[in-house]
């Protein structure tokens, strides 16, 4: 049996979720890859590697992810450096150059992207969407309820209730979502201060306003094409902006249960 060390991970996704993920495993020392879509649409972008797709490298809490072609030498180098690679792979082919021992589904579609239980050794599957012991090995429960991290080896996640993660009280209150279909613009930047009812984006010709006073902990790319009801822009009432690079205590606990998911399979006494 390999050592846990050299045991590989791929992840579909790079958003928040799948981040946290990445970097708790990468952090355990498992060679971790993520695959991405070629315009990634991330708001939490201050913690989502995804960013590495459009700037080459991003930084979370002291690790990086480099973008680098499809390319399992490419991939092995990144792994050398102590960096994680990413790759732009919207059908995960790369999963049949690396063979990982580990494949997790991070996208958070609430819906199975077409991963199998037997595209690797170990599949997991994050949230709705998915059901142990038929679609994956085992699914990890993502809803900020009592069962947040669970570990889930038969049935499905709790379904998605599409309430954000509450700050101080508020939680639909200080988001943003597209109001129409089209191009999303601003002129902001995460980490801003805004006052309520200042806008702070918009989609085609309609003004985004924000819904309170605080700072703009997360907030969509300028120029990307959004869906309507799309999730734009998270505005925090705590006006510290340090925390929109810190990864939050959800997706902490998300990735904790990732982690003993791949303990319970690979860590096995002699």
């Amino acid at each position: 049996m390999k050592k846990l060390s050299e045991l590989i991970v791929l992840i579909k996704g790079g958003g928040e979720v799948a981040s946290s993920v990445a970097h708790r495993l990468h952090c355990n020392h498992l060679r971790v890859c993520l695959t991405e879509i070629t315009d990634p649409l991330a708001v939490s972008r201050g913690t989502s590697f995804c960013e590495a797709v459009f700037d080459g490298k991003k930084t979370i809490e002291g690790v990086t992810a480099e973008l680098v072609v499809l390319s399992r030498k490419q991939i092995h180098r990144v792994w050398q450096d102590g960096n994680i690679p990413i790759v732009v792979d919207p059908e995960t082919s790369i999963k049949e150059k690396l063979k990982p021992d580990v494949l997790i589904d991070a996208v958070m579609a609430k819906l199975n992207t077409q991963v199998k239980i037997n595209d690797a050794p170990l599949v997991i599957g994050l949230g709705p969407g998915f059901y142990a012991d038929r679609d994956v090995d085992i699914v990890v429960e993502t809803n900020h309820s009592n069962n947040l991290g669970r570990i889930i080896t038969a049935g499905k996640a709790e379904e998605n209730t599409g309430i954000p993660i509450a700050i101080n009280g508020l939680a639909q209150e200080r988001v943003i979502w597209a109001p129409r279909t089209g191009i999303f613009t601003t002129n902001r930047k995460i980490g801003d201060r805004v006052d309520a009812n200042q806008i702070v984006g918009r989609v085609e010709n309609r003004p985004l306003k924000a819904p309170i006073s605080g700072m703009l902990r997360g907030l969509l790319r300028s120029g990307v094409e959004v869906t309507k009801n799309a999730k734009l822009i998270e505005v925090d009432p705590i006006n510290d902006r340090a925390v929109c690079y810190l990864i939050r205590d959800k997706m902490r606990t998300i990735s904790g249960g990732v982690l003993e998911a791949i303990m319970r399979k690979f860590n096995i006494a002699v």
